[in-house]
């Protein structure tokens, strides 16, 4: 069981690593490198959000927060968003998804000034949720998250 798990680790993470090495992959998140500053980037995300019909529901800028109590943090941002019609068919699936739900994109910046958008990655949820029988929900998912990552972070 554990050797199973482990191949599939390795696996998917030479597969993430064959097609860009702008994108780094963890079993829970995945982080794609962009191209802007946080603030353009998160800009891009959720100018295509609104353009595709998502629903924004907020956006945190935690570096404005953290200035506000005199700390300092690199410029970090999330969006929350989400389509009811994608939602719900997975919270169906199973009922526990909900707590992750709406779907949540982070613009931060890493030590070295390398910006990053990361989102969770739907083949987690499914695993943590133990989701059966939303294999095309999943799908579409991860289809929109990287469409709307590599729109957002391109050059």
């Amino acid at each position: 069981m554990i050797k199973k798990v482990m191949i599939k680790k390795i696996s998917y993470i030479i597969f993430s690593l064959a097609f860009s090495n702008s994108v780094l992959a963890t079993e829970s998140m995945i982080s794609v490198e962009s191209h802007a500053t946080v603030k353009q980037t998160a800009d891009r995300f959720e100018k295509i959000l609104e353009e595709k019909g998502l629903t924004v529901f907020a956006r945190i800028n935690h570096g404005e927060n953290a200035a506000s109590i005199n700390l300092e943090l690199a410029p970090t941002e999330v969006i929350i968003f989400g389509n009811p019609k994608v939602g719900t068919p997975l919270m169906q699936c199973s009922k526990t998804v909900a707590i992750d739900l709406p779907q949540k994109a982070l613009f931060w910046e890493d030590n070295q000034g390398q910006v990053w958008l990361s989102y969770n990655n739907p083949e987690y949820l499914k695993e943590r949720h133990n989701i059966q029988g939303c294999d095309p929900v999943i799908n579409k998912i991860s289809g929109v998250l990287s469409m709307l990552s590599k729109a957002a972070t391109s050059k």
